[in-house]
């Protein structure tokens, strides 16, 4: 497993659906086109919305990992 660098960390820990998807959208916002945005989320519905928000936006999400109630997101900006 590589590890990837992000430019940017965004923690939406104990926050549930819809704020995790609209803080990384204002994150990602403010960002350069190929930066890395790492979103930790603990919203079961995260693995869903995050991915359906990343294809909806042509985002790539180029890694999600579960980490015990942790889900890790690796998007890179379009």
């Amino acid at each position: 497993m590589e590890n990837i660098t992000a430019n940017k960390v965004l923690d939406t820990s104990g926050l549930n659906c819809p704020l995790p998807v609209l803080k990384t959208k204002k994150a990602l916002e403010d960002m350069q086109s190929g930066e890395i945005l790492e979103v930790i989320a603990t919203d079961p519905g995260s693995k869903a919305d995050i991915p359906a928000f990343c294809q909806r936006t042509g985002n790539e999400l180029v890694k999600m990992v579960e980490e015990g109630d942790r889900i890790l997101f690796y998007i890179k900006k379009k």
